[in-house]
């Protein structure tokens, strides 16, 4: 069974929606600036990708609006989205019983950070009892069914940074199995707080000292020095290819392939030899039954650390050969998004195929000679390609593969001009 992308809510620092996002990854639109003054993390983080302020009461009513953890509120908007970017309401255009819902995530760190502080200015009283539903990291997949009524398959998943991505692949396997006909899947990240800020600046694994804090984030750049921490929620909604055109639906793309390995080497870096990723984009290309010489396009993690972008470039020579593939990283205008990163980047993907024209990596200015590739860089690429595949890796050496396909026709397809 083939699963195809028929809606996406996408919130992150360089739009909401399909069309905002592609058109700021392709026009080189940066949603990376200063936290402003009274932010929680300003004195955290010299650089953030940031969100709007979001009132809690678009999305609930009553006291709960004062206890949802930011990542509840991203994850509901972002399913609302995509719901209706599908045109679906569960009930009507699908069974509740076969419809599901996966989110990836950290969790509401936040939520936590809240409540150890207040503990400790004014003792146990001062404990929410709201506390335990405000961190778990299973609340978003559970408050998005609460609302739209899927009984079927949910689930959480915590594998860091690659979370998303893994979302979207425990969907398609649902649907190849026949269990679900509709999944939402995705993550949602709210990590600008300040002591999950600090953990990562003081290892030192953040961008800094930039006077244009858009200039940052610098995947794959001689001068890159660390990631930006970014917020946001991605969320799609994948659909049995029968069940959407059984109902008239269209989709950006199908998601044919998948790939997932452990590189069991370090808690934190990367394997240097690429060895792991690289298992995983030949299992993924093998579950598309594919080549890799099919492939013209891939969205790189690509977060600007100074192992991570060697050990990611080692593993892309091992699958298609020195520059064997256009190659960029749109989180130099995201900022990394944790584990919503790999969602965002598959929508970059599937919005890619449909419009015929590839994202650059922006300020790749000066190219690490460590790290050579066929970098799609300085402006957006016209390309003719049917496939695209998108990588995320996480701590622990989570990586996750996804492989997607063009689709005739598909949404999309007209909105933007190829080569402009």
């Amino acid at each position: 069974m083939t699963a195809v992308i028929t809606g996406m809510g996408l919130l992150s620092p360089v739009g909401r929606g399909a069309a905002a996002t592609f058109d700021a990854l392709t026009s080189g639109t940066s949603g990376l600036t200063r936290p402003p003054e009274g932010h929680p993390a300003r004195e955290s983080l010299e650089v953030a990708g940031l969100l709007p302020e979001i009132d809690p009461r678009t999305v609930a009513t009553g006291p709960e609006t004062r206890v949802l953890d930011r990542i509840v509120v991203l994850a509901l908007l972002a399913a609302a989205d995509a719901l209706a970017d599908a045109g679906i309401e569960v009930g009507r255009d699908v069974d509740p019983e076969r419809a599901g819902v996966i989110v990836g995530g950290v969790g509401g760190l936040s939520t936590l950070e809240a409540q150890v502080v207040a503990r400790a200015a004014r003792g146990r009283a001062a404990v929410s009892p709201y506390l335990l539903t405000g961190i778990l990291p299973n609340m978003p997949a559970a408050r998005i069914a609460i609302t739209h009524g899927i009984r079927g398959y949910s689930s959480s998943v915590g594998t860091a940074c690659a979370s998303g991505a893994q979302a979207v692949a425990d969907a398609v396997r649902l649907i190849r199995a026949g269990e679900a006909d509709v999944v939402l899947c995705g993550a949602s990240e709210a990590p600008l707080f300040p002591t999950f800020a600090d953990t990562f600046g003081n290892a030192r694994a953040l961008a800094r000292g930039w006077a244009d804090p858009t200039e940052a984030s610098r995947p794959f750049d001689r001068r890159r020095n660390g990631f930006v921490l970014a917020e946001g929620a991605a969320l799609l909604v994948l659909e049995r290819a029968e069940h959407a055109a059984a109902r008239g639906a269209t989709g950006y793309a199908e998601i044919v392939g998948y790939g997932t390995t452990t590189d069991a080497y370090h808690p934190t870096a990367p394997r240097p030899d690429g060895a792991g990723a690289a298992e995983c984009m030949r299992r993924a290309l093998a579950t598309g039954n594919v080549t890799s010489g099919d492939v013209g396009y891939v969205n790189a993690h690509g977060t600007g650390t100074r192992l991570g972008d060697v050990a990611e470039t080692t593993a892309l020579a091992r699958v298609f050969g020195d520059g064997g593939v256009p190659v960029s990283s749109t989180k130099a205008l995201t900022g990394h998004l944790l584990g919503a990163s790999g969602v965002v980047e598959a929508a970059a993907c599937a919005l890619a195929l449909g419009a015929g024209l590839l994202p650059p990596t922006y300020h790749l200015d000066d190219p690490d000679p460590a790290c050579p590739a066929d970098h799609v860089r300085g402006r957006a690429r016209a390309t003719g390609t049917d496939f695209a595949l998108t990588n995320s890796f996480g701590f622990g050496g989570q990586n996750v593969s996804l492989l997607l396909r063009r689709t005739t026709g598909g949404k999309g397809r007209d909105r933007w001009t190829s080569g402009e």
